[in-house]
């Protein structure tokens, strides 16, 4: 497998960030869900190469309590960025009850689904406020490794209006991070979707490391890994797809 260029593939990205805003929002501000994480850490700091760190806006949306907030706080400081923090837990709170108690006349409870993806929705929800407030454009910080197993939320994180990672894997990202020198505990950090407890590897059943190979090589040793990869690849190929339509032709 080729030897990946991380200097040479972040100024590429740098380059299409300036060329998609050219086209698609010219002089807009980049506006994206700052985590903590490598994902957001280095969508951020490649928006702030592209843009000027002034044309990018950081927002942090813990629900309630966010035990890594200074992680968050840390990679905007780092950047120098603007930013601003909207609490989306007493909405989350209010809206899991009503659903809940609706649920409830149905007969039906509550889905661990449901509990795990009503945040995202609602950060989502937030961020598109905030960019459509502040002359925004709102940055997707997916990686290639996530969307290839359908580990996002639809209308969630898989959501924005641009997605500078959605080409690159895992390994890729950290690799470009520590390129871009941010810091190392934030690109290094272990990938968690912050709601239950648990790693991304640990909810997913397989390492980035095997995921990762296996996409840049159609190569996998493991016959246990493949075929959940295999499996997750194909059961949530419908999330990268625009919404399918009747397509109505006139006589």
């Amino acid at each position: 497998m080729e030897q990946f260029n991380a200097k040479q593939v972040k100024d590429q990205v740098v380059q299409w960030i300036r060329d998609w805003f050219e086209e698609n929002g010219k002089g807009c501000n980049a506006v994206l869900g700052v985590s903590g994480g490598k994902d957001s850490s280095v969508v951020a700091a490649l928006c702030a190469e592209a843009l000027g760190k002034e044309h990018v806006i950081g927002v942090t949306m813990p629900n309630g309590v966010q035990k890594d907030i200074s992680d968050s706080m840390q990679l905007i400081r780092h950047l120098g960025i603007r930013h601003c923090n909207v609490n989306i837990g007493d909405t989350y709170q209010t809206l899991m009850a009503a659903v809940t108690e609706q649920l409830g006349t149905l007969e039906a409870p509550v889905s661990n689904q449901t509990v795990v993806n009503m945040p995202p929705r609602l950060r989502m929800t937030t961020l598109y406020a905030v960019s459509q407030s502040m002359n925004g454009r709102v940055a997707n910080t997916c990686n290639l490794s996530e969307d290839w197993v359908g580990y996002s939320t639809r209308y969630g994180d898989a959501a924005g209006d641009f997605a500078p990672l959605g080409g690159l894997t895992v390994q890729e990202v950290v690799a470009i991070g520590l390129e871009l020198g941010l810091p190392r505990n934030l690109v290094l950090k272990t990938p968690s979707d912050g709601l239950c407890g648990k790693s991304d590897e640990d909810n997913l059943g397989f390492t980035y490391a095997t995921l990762d190979h296996y996409i840049r090589t159609g190569v996998c040793d493991d016959p246990k890994a493949k075929a959940l990869i295999d499996d997750k690849h194909a059961k949530n190929l419908f999330k990268l797809k625009p919404i399918p339509h009747f397509e109505y032709k006139a006589d």
